[in-house]
């Protein structure tokens, strides 16, 4: 059976994530807005950029099908920590990731390998991402070609072309960034990695996905072809 998130209201009232998301919408309540935007993407390079392969067909049938991959940042007392995640479209899951002060080539190469190691895809796998220098580099696409990924990229400041994993960025500082004030980045990095692996990954159920968590979804698949 499908294991529901809980949460717990005011009361102390144990109820299901679904319940809570019918509440909010009978009452009119929104959670948390968007605080201050800071830019992650600098198309303004010489490197080549791929053509937009993806096209926003966001379903894939299978895992390790259609990859997508972004940079977002999270604030702290010490200055900003910026955070690259690889995501499955398949399952939604977050299969790499990575988190350092400064937003380079190194940051995404590390998220990209993660997922990779992780999960030991084969040939042929989409992988789109906006038009960043970060993901333009020649360090990054050599990876895409070791790697037999076909490279898709955004079009030019169409933020809807890589629309699920923006989502991804935008329930995380929902449901935790802006709940929560750092004071060091290594405080952030182990609030992040809990939220992503315990809870985002393993426990939080999404519509898209019948109800069922990323991990759940995507073991399902493996059940099915077994």
């Amino acid at each position: 059976s499908v294991k529901i998130a809980k949460t717990l209201n005011k009361r102390g009232v144990e109820v299901s994530e679904r319940t809570v998301s019918r509440i909010m919408t009978k009452n009119q309540w929104r959670s948390c807005t968007v605080k201050k935007f800071k830019a992650t993407t600098n198309s303004k390079h010489q490197h080549p950029v791929s053509e937009n392969v993806l096209d926003r067909q966001f379903k894939a049938s299978k895992p390790n099908q259609l990859w997508v991959a972004d940079i977002t940042y999270i604030p702290t007392n010490e200055g900003w920590l910026y955070l690259a995640t690889v995501m499955d479209l398949y399952s939604r899951k977050i299969i790499g990731w990575a988190m350092n002060k400064t937003m380079t080539k190194e940051l995404v190469t590390s998220a990209l390998k993660m997922a990779y190691k992780r999960q030991k895809p084969g040939k042929g796998v989409i992988h789109h991402s906006d038009r960043g220098v970060q993901y333009a580099s020649s360090e990054y696409q050599k990876l895409l070609i070791k790697y037999n990924m076909i490279g898709s990229m955004s079009r030019k400041g169409n933020c809807y072309d890589n629309a699920c994993i923006e989502s991804f960025h935008g329930i995380l500082k929902r449901e935790l960034v802006y709940q929560t004030k750092y004071k060091t980045r290594e405080d952030a990095k182990k609030s992040l990695f809990r939220y992503i692996e315990f809870f985002y990954n393993s426990k939080r159920i999404h519509s898209t996905l019948g109800y069922y968590t990323p991990n759940e979804f995507e073991r399902l698949y493996g059940n099915s072809t077994a």
